[in-house]
């Protein structure tokens, strides 16, 4: 999207404010950028946003690849629509390594839900690092709550990094999982396992409901091996099928409950100021590593070391060294 030129911090937080999405659109092209004018503009509005912004709940959902991660969300959606509230959908679509571009074809995906009122539909790409997958996803979650949006569903690319990245901004984690393939939790990574606070058996239709019912107890009898989450809930396994609509409610009722829960012992706000030490860090990291590659002084040095036989890891500590003094 086109940023218009001049406008002042003040101008997108009064848009924000309002409730403007194409004012909110700008400003989370601000956010993403990476051009130092706007990333100081970006600040700004941040800085006088964060005051705006009004507890919402924030959803991470992933998925392995064919699982009808958008189908699902189109469903649950309206589900949440229906209940009154505001919902923002912020999709991380794969970066090309080679292009650096990304499919951003969410809004397609979701036709229906991308048409209805109180819905703003926000794909970005994924980006290099997981802290960028974090800062951007961060900051962007801040701009939708200080623009009204009190649900905020965070879609990622599939079961694999970036779900780390989602899962330090978002306050509860679902997995949505396929069933009939025979080996399911051969295929799942235990991290994956032990960042989800539930699981979902989705296509739980036709021929595959019986198959559904099945792998419901098998992930059942795995979450309950697993150790248990801080938050003092218990996870629990649905089954659902977007295209009928069954299950849905339940899931919505699921994450209800636990936001119950989990303010009356206020893990929430305990998950979100952890959340926030964390971000620090990991932008910390970020910036030193950047400082570090634009270096004049390890450039030269790097270029030197490029002609030589070397002992990686010692130059390494030397290089280092060299970029602290």
């Amino acid at each position: 999207m086109a940023l218009k030129k001049n406008n002042p911090a003040s101008y997108y937080i009064k848009g924000i404010q309002k409730g403007d999405v194409a004012i909110l659109s700008r400003a989370i092209t601000l956010v993403e950028s990476t051009r130092p004018e706007h990333r100081a503009l970006a600040e700004k509005i941040l800085a006088g946003s964060i005051k705006r912004t009004k507890r919402s709940f924030r959803l991470g959902i992933t998925g392995v690849p064919g699982v009808g991660k958008s189908t699902f969300i189109e469903s649950f959606g309206k589900e949440v629509l229906s209940h009154g509230h505001k919902l923002a959908i912020l999709a991380i679509d794969p970066s090309s390594n080679k292009s650096k571009g990304s499919i951003l074809g969410d809004k397609t995906r979701m036709e229906q839900l991308a048409r209805m009122e109180n819905v703003y539909i926000r794909p970005s790409p994924s980006g290099k690092t997981l802290g960028g997958v974090a800062h951007a996803t961060y900051e962007t979650i801040l701009l939708c709550e200080a623009a009204g949006f009190d649900y905020i569903l965070v879609e990622t690319v599939g079961v694999g990094q970036s779900e780390v990245a989602v899962s330090r901004v978002t306050d509860f984690f679902l997995l949505l999982m396929l069933a009939g393939a025979g080996d399911e939790l051969q295929g799942i990574k235990r991290g994956i396992m032990e960042m989800a606070d539930s699981v979902v058996i989705t296509k739980a239709d036709g021929s595959n409901l019986e198959k559904a019912k099945s792998a419901r107890n098998e992930f059942a009898r795995a979450i309950h091996m697993l150790q248990a989450p801080e938050s003092g809930f218990t996870p629990r396994v649905e089954i659902c099928s977007a295209i009928e609509n069954t299950g849905i409610k339940n899931i919505y009722d699921l994450l209800e409950t636990y936001q119950v829960f989990a303010k009356s012992n206020k893990y929430i706000s305990a998950k979100r100021k952890k959340q926030q030490n964390e971000l620090l860090l990991i932008a910390a990291e970020e910036e030193l590593k950047n400082a570090f590659h634009s270096d004049k002084k390890v450039l030269r040095k790097l270029k030197e070391l490029e002609k030589k036989t070397i002992l990686p890891f010692v130059e390494a500590g030397k290089l280092v060294k060299h970029f602290l003094k």
